[in-house]
């Protein structure tokens, strides 16, 4: 028998549970919003053109005020997939940003993380990266998943730079793959097969450690460079 029509070895991943994942520098804690509703938008519109810049790309907002953005997250609170999490900082306990595991099929072992936004404060931080790792550590690790996946409007440079930052690979584009907002979207899709996971989760933790950082916060070697090198390392020590 041909080794792809080989029978897994593989017992089917588990849903994620409305339940908090912790970390060291935020919490993901499953969207409330009665708690996290007025800081979420605070964080979300406080500045002048800050929620155009940050639902560009996503299918809902910016919103015209909050009684526009707390019912929309009365939605996002009552669905189980896409299931919506708060990135909260772990010190102060505020809410920065969104994200959710959505189009889960734990028989077939896939799951993505999207609907995702950070608030300025959060974006390009170490508490970015950290919430997504928790997330995909949670999702391997702990609900067994075997691949992993991130979406997004194949314009959206940033995003895409983010996906390839973390580790994800590029995949290809869906041609007219959605329409959003009235206009075409094209889809730049990424994975991260779980085969690949232990060196993508090592080099997340070496890169969050805190002797990868200066006094001043500034990172001593880049999430890619940190990745390159356990991957040498890992060639070098199998010959």
């Amino acid at each position: 028998m041909p080794p792809e029509f080989e029978p897994l070895d593989w017992t089917p991943a588990r849903l994620p549970e409305r339940a908090p994942i912790a970390g060291t520098s935020i919490r993901l804690e499953p969207v409330d919003p009665a708690h996290h509703g007025r800081h979420l938008f605070t964080a979300s519109h406080k500045e002048d053109g800050a929620g155009e810049m940050l639902f560009r790309y996503l299918p809902y907002g910016p919103f015209m005020g909050f009684d526009d953005f707390k019912t929309w997250l009365d939605e996002r609170a009552a669905s189980t997939d896409p299931l919506f999490f708060a990135v909260v900082d772990a010190e102060t306990g505020t809410p920065e940003g969104m994200a959710s595991y959505m189009r889960m099929a734990p028989e077939h072992g896939v799951i993505e993380i999207g609907h995702i936004w950070f608030s300025p404060s959060l974006q390009r931080t170490r508490k970015a990266t950290e919430a997504i790792y928790q997330m995909s550590r949670h999702a391997f690790d702990e609900l067994g998943y075997r691949r992993l996946e991130w979406k997004c409007d194949a314009l959206n440079d940033a995003s895409r730079r983010a996906a390839e930052r973390f580790g994800f690979t590029f995949e290809g584009v869906f041609r007219q793959h959605l329409v959003v907002k009235g206009r075409n979207r094209d889809t730049a899709w990424f994975s991260i097969l779980d085969g690949e996971w232990p060196i993508v989760r090592t080099a997340f933790e070496a890169w969050l450690a805190p002797e990868n950082f200066e006094p001043g916060g500034g990172q001593r070697r880049s999430l890619e460079v940190v990745r390159a090198a356990i991957r040498a390392e890992g060639v070098a020590g199998s010959e």
